[in-house]
């Protein structure tokens, strides 16, 4: 697996670590495949931020995306920064290998929820409706994106594959989210498959 100098320089030195004890907004996000958890803090000042911190668990390319997105985010409008997208990340870290692509989802998509925590307080959205409404979405892309890159999956409800990781997916029974037909138990929820 190779790197880019840019993405093993923001993992030797990564921008922007730590966490923002009075933050305006804070955004979670996780990928049970891989492990990776990465959380957003903002600051934010006339609709721009003023601060961005994460916390980031994960693989190399991870803290990089994180210390990468961080970089990218600070000083931009609320919607300057929602435009950033998983492309423009890898874009900006001169690339990233297939296989850890879904990084650059979650840095991104860490960032994107910390503006909505921020924007929801500020409409005076509860915590609880807002992460209702954020696990219905969650299901419905859980339901039609391949649990280990995040990829489009075609074919019947029954049996289907992924494009990019050609494996054969079935539906868990337990919990009705996509795993490989091949593996004994749930990537998802870890229930026991019966062949």
């Amino acid at each position: 697996m190779i790197y880019s100098e840019k993405v093993m320089d923001h993992f030797s030195n990564p921008r922007n670590v730590g966490v923002i004890a009075d933050a305006d907004g804070v955004g979670q996000v996780g990928n049970p495949v891989c492990g990776d958890m990465m959380t957003f803090y903002i600051k934010v000042k006339d609709d721009h931020l003023t601060d961005v911190k994460f916390q980031t668990f994960g693989c190399g390319a991870a803290i990089a995306v994180s210390s990468m997105v961080s970089e990218m985010a600070i000083g931009k409008t609320l919607a300057e920064a929602m435009a950033i997208t998983n492309d423009k990340v890898a874009e900006e870290l001169g690339g990233l290998p297939k296989n850890k692509m879904h990084c650059s989802n979650l840095g991104a998509d860490a960032l994107h929820e910390a503006i909505k925590n921020y924007q929801n307080k500020l409409m005076g959205v509860s915590k609880e409706s807002s992460a209702g409404a954020q696990a219905g979405h969650e299901e419905h892309e859980e339901g039609c994106c391949c649990p280990y890159c995040d990829g489009p999956v075609d074919g019947l409800e029954d049996v289907c594959a992924c494009r990019h990781c050609d494996i054969e997916l079935v539906e868990c029974p337990e919990c009705g989210n996509y795993t490989n037909k091949a593996d004994a138990s749930c990537v998802s929820c870890g229930a026991r498959m019966t062949k």
